[in-house]
């Protein structure tokens, strides 16, 4: 498929517009070349064009960036900054809202993610357009606009990762997570089962949301800002000039070692951990085992040198008071590795950098996902005795794309890798949620990946007997490569643009997956008919669509805990897990000047808001209890709500002056949990509401509150009708003014019947502000007003023509007026 055709079957429609022009300059370039030979004039047009539709995409990309920060800085502080006296029905209410929003958010971040990845692409389709079509090379002007704009999707990782906070506390409905995110982190020995999987980088923010849904993303330090360079790690493996351990990796061979050490993060990393990877170690009975140890990273290039011992390196642990199991498994790591070293003459051949994201429950290292995107392999060069003595070379960070590096030394992978890891040993199976993404076509299988043989491929091909297997599905369109074997849709919109999740509704996809697990816990009932689905201990009726074919959620996500416990968040205490408001990553830097207090926020059925501004609804006709959609920009910017995640509510109106807000609310839940701890159905507890309804409807005296657009409505139609009684005032002047008799009395006339329209104006216009404010249950407009004016306007229209039939004007000057001048006339005869 072409990219032209690729670029229109997957534009986002309501952002068509800011798309890069790519048809109208692809033509412009084929029109000019065939009406004459290309020119500077030209190569200077080309350019314009380039930098300002780049201009146009980085603006674009750069607001709605700015619009998703802001929407997730107001959800973590619907979180965080909620009443401490909020009742538990209402808190769980508020988290399943909050993650309403939190799942928009993460679809328009995906769609934001696609529209970069084609612009880019857009681009770079241009620039070789242009290059093939001309004698001109355009390559530096692209290297140019790239540095400048960022059209890359790496900009976008922090906000994912806060998505993934929040996420996970509306999951878990505020209770804190109680494993430690860093508990693996200096563990000795990994015995895991792995698969990979290569990932098209069309689909890879695409893949992060799903996977945000089941696994929360893996922050070793909650306590530390987030920072995009957190997520780098760097590898440099060894080998020797025979590539003996890329050899015995290749052919599998008994005790094959792949040895690396790698590092977190910047370069100034002080923490270097060296890792060494074993097919089958003889001293596990034949089990395949990754271990490592951490060193310092003044201390490796003597360790490698073999000036620094392993027997100097368990000293130093002693000295520090280690345990001496840890010290003698941290000796077996270093003396094994150091020796390899020396014996087999190993030196530091190659680099590998990538971008890690991994999914994780903290504490528990039974399932674990890793994707590593911006996969870059550099050629170390410890073989052409260029920076002998050094174990990497120094003029490599990790600022991707390393444009300051020889292109012939460094490899851009095309693929992400994607690995699940599964401790198998421990009987932990893939949960079904996993197997049905891993049948997809979002993700390629390709087993036995190796980063370390893919990279020693591709820069020592001609120096290897035996290459990788899968090098020649590099040439494979991986996204249509595979034959999906399940009906998993992914992330998709519905044609109202609302975001799906395996062609479901958010709440539709989670109550599908809990009601088909086999950990969720129902209460027991024997002669009663479930009528409702009970969620956050309170009623909701579900009208998601279903689909008869969907995956339980596996027992081991997080998902499913916290919908089976039913914990509730201590009233005496904030939201767990986000920090103290001082350190917090998620400061807004356009709601740092308002500091809202949600105490203020009415959530019952007509609430009203009270923060920086005011706000008030009308929900008469619908009846909707309304919590916070922080999905929209508009709400952000202006203060108004969008009923997006209401449902039906008991109809209770209570005055705030007379109940709190925190009774209001106990009285809506309340009562909806007492009938089902009765027994009482669904269709009961509608009846008993219907009738109460109807009882209080004769004690209200209209009660409602009317939004400001009504009042803005009334004054539109004094200001109309004002309008209408300027128009009679002018005609009514001028034949005051420029008339005869007879003109001057119907002047006076219409004079007359343009004040009784201001007077009658503005007279309604304050009764019916009165009524609007004290009897809003009675009709605003009026039956009879305007028909007397209509007689009064067709009367003195009436009583002009009659007149003026009855006495015909005698002059033939402009409204009856003699405009001849007898002086005049008289000398110029």
């Amino acid at each position: 498929m072409k990219f032209g055709q690729e670029l229109q079957e997957n534009i986002y429609e309501p952002w068509r517009l800011e798309y890069i022009a790519y048809d109208d300059i692809k033509l412009d370039i084929k029109e000019r070349q065939e009406n004459h030979t290309w020119n500077d004039s030209d190569e200077k047009d080309f350019e314009t064009a380039l930098r300002l539709e780049a201009d146009k995409v980085d603006f674009f990309i750069n607001r709605k960036q700015r619009e998703i920060e802001s929407r997730l800085a107001y959800c973590e502080r619907t979180l965080t900054q909620q009443s401490k006296n909020i009742s538990p029905a209402v808190a769980r209410s508020l988290y399943d809202s909050t993650d309403d929003a939190l799942t928009e958010i993460l679809m328009d971040l995906n769609d934001l993610s696609k529209f970069t990845r084609y612009n880019f692409l857009a681009l770079q389709k241009l620039i070789k357009k242009h290059d093939k079509y001309t004698n001109y090379n355009a390559q530096p002007l692209f290297v140019d606009i790239i540095r400048s704009k960022s059209l890359d999707r790496q900009r976008f990782d922090v906000a994912l990762v806060k998505i993934s906070t929040l996420h996970d506390l509306c999951r878990l409905h505020g209770e804190a997570r109680s494993g430690n995110a860093a508990a693996g982190l200096d563990q000795n020995a990994f015995e895991r089962a792995t698969a990979k999987y290569w990932i098209h980088p069309d689909n890879v923010t695409e893949l992060k949301a799903i996977l945000l849904f089941h696994l929360p993303v893996l922050v070793f330090n909650a306590d530390k800002p987030i920072e995009p360079e957190d997520s780098a790690i760097s590898s440099v493996y060894f080998d020797n000039p025979d590539f003996d351990l890329y050899q015995g990796r290749l052919q599998r061979d008994e005790s094959a070692e792949a040895i690396r050490f790698r590092w977190y993060g910047p370069m100034n990393s002080n923490s270097i951990f060296i890792e060494r990877k074993t097919h089958h170690a003889p001293w596990l009975d034949g089990a395949s085992v990754k271990d490592r140890f951490r060193l310092d990273a003044d201390k490796v290039d003597a360790y490698v040198a073999g000036t620094y011992t392993a027997d100097q390196y368990a000293q130093e642990l002693r000295d520090k008071g280690t345990p001496e199991d840890v010290i003698k498994a941290n000796y077996f790591i270093a003396s094994g590795v150091q020796k390899s070293i020396t014996e087999k003459h190993l030196e530091p051949v190659m680099r590998v950098f990538y971008n890690r994201t991994a999914f994780q429950i903290p504490g528990d290292q039974r399932l674990r996902i890793s994707l590593d995107t911006d996969l870059t392999f550099v050629r170390e060069d410890g073989m052409d005795e260029r920076r002998k003595g050094a174990w990497r070379r120094p003029d490599m960070g990790i600022d991707y794309p390393f444009s300051n590096l020889n292109p012939a030394e460094v490899y851009k992978f095309p693929y992400a890798v994607l690995e699940t890891k599964l401790q198998t040993h421990l009987g932990q199976e893939p949960p079904q949620w996993l197997t049905r993404l891993l049948e997809s076509q979002l993700v390629y299988e390709v087993p036995r990946f190796s980063k370390f043989l893919q990279g020693a491929a591709f820069f020592w091909n001609p120096r290897l007997p035996l290459l990788p297997w899968w090098l020649n599905q590099l040439e494979l369109d991986i996204r249509n490569a595979k034959q999906p074997t399940g009906n998993f849709t992914g992330l998709s919109r519905s044609k109202s643009l609302k975001p799906l999740i395996d062609g479901k509704y958010r709440m539709g996809y989670l109550e599908s997956q809990l009601e088909r697990s086999s950990t969720l816990k129902r209460a027991p009932s024997t002669n009663k008919k479930p009528t409702a689905l009970v969620r956050g201990m309170s009623t909701r009726s579900t009208k998601m669509p279903r689909s008869s074919e969907t995956a339980p959620l596996d027992g081991s996500t997080p998902l499913t805990r916290a919908s089976t416990t039913g914990n509730t968040p201590s009233p005496s205490s904030e939201s767990p897990g986000m920090g103290k408001r001082g350190s917090n990553p998620f400061d807004d830097p356009i709601w740092s000047q308002h500091d809202i207090s949600y105490d203020n926020i009415t959530l019952g059925a007509r609430g009203s808001y009270t923060g920086s501004g005011s706000m008030s609804r009308n929900r008469a006709d619908s009846r909707r209890h309304d919590y916070l959609d922080t999905s929209s920009t508009e709400f952000l910017m202006s203060g108004k709500q969008t009923p997006r995640s209401s449902y039906v509510q008991n109809e209770k109106h209570m005055s705030t002056d007379k109940l709190g807000e925190e009774a209001r609310l106990n009285a809506y839940f309340d009562e909806d949990i007492s009938a089902l701890e009765e027994g009482h159905s669904g269709e009961e507890m509608a009846e008993k509401k219907k009738k109460k309804k109807k009882n209080k409807k004769d004690k209200e005296d209209g009660g409602a509150r009317i939004e400001p657009k009504v009042f803005f409505a009334s004054e539109r139609t004094f200001i109309h009708w004002l309008h209408f009684a300027a128009i009679i005032l002018s005609a009514a002047l001028t034949l005051l003014n420029f008339g005869d008799s007879i003109n001057r009395i119907v002047g006076g006339v219409f004079f007359g019947i343009a004040l009784i329209f201001a007077v009658y104006a503005f007279g309604f216009y304050r009764w019916r502000a009165y009524r609007i404010t004290n009897m809003p249950h009675l009709r605003f407009d009026d039956i009879y007003g305007p028909v007397f004016l209509c007689i009064l306007l067709i009367g003195a229209l009436v009583l002009n023509f009659a007149l003026r039939f009855n006495s015909p004007p005698t002059s033939t000057g402009y409204l009856g007026t003699n405009t001849t001048d007898s002086t005049a006339s008289t000398s110029g005869l």
